[in-house]
């Protein structure tokens, strides 16, 4: 389902993006009847963007979702990533989130974030 979800955003953003490019092109030609049904198309190819992106959102993975409820989370300083071992020892049961893992990505993160039941 995510996967659908993706394409068909990916979609929706080419054909946006080409009734984009035509606009000028009516604009210049005063054509008004179709330039109207440009817009409408347009806007509703924006409004339905806006809810997939929305959907897409919405449903993060069971692991991402897990992660989320937990009750405390934090980035990870600069010298914790140097002793990630002592920070893990300190810390039971902490999971580390790379912003460039795909787990990171989808949650949307900037930077290295840790994730535990207790504060840490």
């Amino acid at each position: 389902m995510k996967e659908q979800v993706q394409a068909e955003i990916k979609n929706l953003s080419d054909k946006l993006d080409a009734l984009t490019r035509r606009e000028p092109q009516l604009l210049e030609s005063g054509d008004a009847e179709k330039l109207g049904a440009l817009l409408k198309e347009k806007e509703a190819v924006l409004a339905e963007l806006e809810r997939l992106r929305n959907v897409r959102e919405k449903t993060l993975s069971k692991e991402a979702q897990k992660l989320q409820q937990m009750p405390f989370s934090r980035t990870i300083t600069k010298k914790e990533q140097a002793n990630m071992g002592a920070l893990k020892k300190s810390v039971r049961g902490i999971v580390v989130v790379h912003p460039m893992t795909a787990l990171g990505r989808e949650m949307g993160l900037k930077e290295m974030t840790g994730f535990a039941k207790t504060a840490f």
